[in-house]
């Protein structure tokens, strides 16, 4: 027997405005723990993540107070991006941790890092031996990897059909980072460079704590304007690198006074927090398809004959006599075959590859030695803008300038290179690996503007370089995650990133420090002086660098032919569809739950999982 109604009666009609009433004053409770605050958090996290760009500005003081050569300082920048990018330790933590673990544990490591680093630069302290200086600072800086291990692969498995975007937009407020927080240290130290490090020991690690229980995995519900949702987050961020850039340009021609400072740094903080608008009229609209539901109820079934359950089928196992084992029966049991058995023998590319079949993938060799190449190339040229400003005898105040253009354009390659080739993979089936390859290609022209140093061409390098060195970034990450998969993504992503410092040891410890230090060496030489002990070594003209930057672009040019390579062994798969499997799991999820909302609690509860 079956009778149908809609469940009438003053004892339904009372529980429907309890209902009614809970979900009115729980509407900023849903904002709060729903996926969109998440992305904004995230967003927030990331905006301040970006430390290790700052090198430039504090480098000087690093060097005079504590009597480093070229060679000494580079040194300390490699262990400074060795930590940046070397986030596999984060990567682990976080396959068997939920987000808030890894961002708490990223959030101790900034502050300790560099706070010492403040404390021996400030000479509160003794002066520490270099390896000491090393250890800091690879400490602090890799905190920026538990950042983007917390935050930024959270997001990309909660929207794995929008990773383009989100990686895009995510990284770009890594890029501005430099901006951003160059503007916060102008309103509250003014010009003290060293203070300029204790502002980036507890500001991102205040903002982490904040935010430890806001970004978690969670069950999200794809809705067809979620990408207008992005593309909207995109248009803020590109309204607050517009307005970062007038004020780069107004603080170079004009001496801005400690209110101005203050002032901009007051719209940097709206920019930053309007996001949240868009967030609350996304929950917006969510709340109202409950409250139209709970309004209107779907008529409800009532069965009162039990259904016959259908016989499922008995499982079946394929038998392979090299992957089982007898029971005590006699049986074959099916035995999961061991992980360095399938290391060499991967699945398909898109499908989910393990940790050890990535590693001897011949397709992520290739990305890492152009990774390696590019990466350290790029990197070397921003680690360096402070000695390669100073050598060319640019003022001070252009030395700040450089290091927020880069920041400003590292932004932008970010969000370009994330949101186009989006645009170009699914409309055109353009692959990544390509996009890839010409930036690398583009990036040569910085290197060369550096080396042969023409009227005004560190300017239009910094733009180069930064554009460059943020581009491939997304597009890295986005290869990462399409040809090995997102089951280890936690992981993979983070070994995508160690190639950086490797390229980076070579080409600016070894080759760059070194001839600039030979060079600074032959000018003391040429003078009829030696150098005293502790004496900061300091090299003028366009020979410090010249040498170094014309073996880069050879290096550049390398790891564009690695990466034109992989282009040539991916070019079918990204002929194929590439996203379809996660559209085809969407549709099945809103036919299994009949296109229901999904409430914070279900999210919730799957983010405990």
């Amino acid at each position: 027997m079956e009778v149908t109604g809609g469940g009438g009666g003053s004892s339904s009609s009372e529980k429907r405005r309890r209902s009614l009433r809970a979900i009115t004053t729980s509407f900023f409770i849903e904002v709060l723990t729903g996926p969109w605050f998440m992305v904004f958090a995230s967003f927030l996290v990331m905006s301040t993540a970006g430390t290790p760009y700052m090198f430039g500005l504090y480098s000087g003081a690093i060097k005079s107070v504590l009597g480093y050569d070229q060679s000494t300082l580079n040194l300390i920048s490699f262990f400074k991006d060795l930590g940046t990018n070397v986030g596999v330790i984060s990567g682990l933590i976080a396959e068997i941790t939920p987000p808030w673990v890894v961002l708490a544990i990223g959030a101790a490591m900034n502050f300790v890092g560099y706070f010492m680093i403040w404390l021996s630069v400030t000479e509160k302290v003794a002066a520490p031996s270099v390896w000491l200086m090393c250890l800091y600072i690879c400490l602090g800086a890799n905190s920026t990897a538990f950042a983007n291990t917390g935050a930024l692969v959270t997001c990309v498995k909660n929207y794995p059909a929008r990773r383009g975007a989100v990686l895009g937009i995510l990284k770009g407020y890594v890029g501005l980072s430099g901006a951003i927080l160059t503007q916060f240290y102008h309103a509250i130290y003014g010009d003290d460079s060293k203070s300029l490090i204790l502002l980036i020991a507890w500001l991102p690690a205040v903002i982490s704590v904040v935010f430890l229980r806001t970004i978690r995995i969670m069950k999200v519900q794809h809705q067809p304007n979620e990408l207008r949702v992005f593309y909207r987050f995109l248009y803020v961020s590109l309204g607050l690198a517009g307005f970062l850039m007038v004020m780069i340009v107004l603080q170079q021609k004009f001496k801005f006074s400690h209110i101005e400072y203050s002032s901009s740094a007051a719209v940097v903080v709206f920019l930053l927090s309007f996001p949240i608008f868009i967030v609350i009229a996304e929950d917006y609209k969510f709340w109202r398809i409950k409250l139209s539901q709970l309004q209107n109820p779907s008529p409800l079934t009532i069965i009162t004959q039990k259904p016959s359950p259908s016989p499922s089928p008995p499982q079946q196992f394929p038998i392979n006599l090299e992957t089982s084992v007898k029971s005590p029966a006699g049986k074959l049991k099916p035995q999961t075959p061991s992980c360095w058995r399938t290391a060499l023998n991967p699945p398909p590319r898109g499908e989910d590859y393990t940790i050890l079949q990535t590693l001897f993938s011949a397709d992520m060799l290739l990305l890492f030695l152009s990774t390696a190449c590019g990466v350290g190339g790029t990197l070397t040229a921003i680690d360096n803008l402070g000695q390669i400003g100073a050598s060319l005898r640019y003022p001070k105040q252009s030395i700040s300038t450089f290091v927020s253009l880069v920041s400003i354009w590292n932004y932008l390659g970010r969000v370009v290179s994330g949101f186009t080739s989006e645009i170009f993979l699914t409309k055109y089936k353009f692959p990544r690996t390509l996009i890839l390859t010409l930036i690398l290609l583009f990036s040569c022209v910085g290197h060369l503007l550096i080396a042969f140093n023409p009227p005004g061409g560190l300017y239009i390098a910094s733009i180069v370089i930064g554009f460059c060195y943020g581009a491939q970034w997304p597009i890295l990450f986005a290869i990462i995650s399409e040809i090995f998969g997102l089951k280890y993504y936690s992981t993979l992503y983070n070994f995508g990133s160690v190639a950086s410092p490797i390229g980076l040891y070579f080409v600016n410890v070894r080759v760059t420090g070194h001839l600039y230090d030979e060079e600074a060496n032959r000018q003391l030489a040429a003078a009829g002086r030696l150098r005293i002990a502790g004496e900061e070594l300091n090299c003028v003209g366009v020979n410090c660098f010249k040498m170094s930057f014309i073996i880069i672009t050879g290096v550049t040019l390398l790891g564009a032919l690695f990466s034109f390579i992989l282009v040539l062994r991916t070019r079918e798969f990204y002929k194929t569809d590439i996203y379809r499997r996660f559209r085809d799991e969407v549709e099945e999820e809103e036919a299994a739950t009949g296109n229901g909302v999904v409430s914070n609690d279900e999210r919730n509860a799957e983010g405990n999982k």
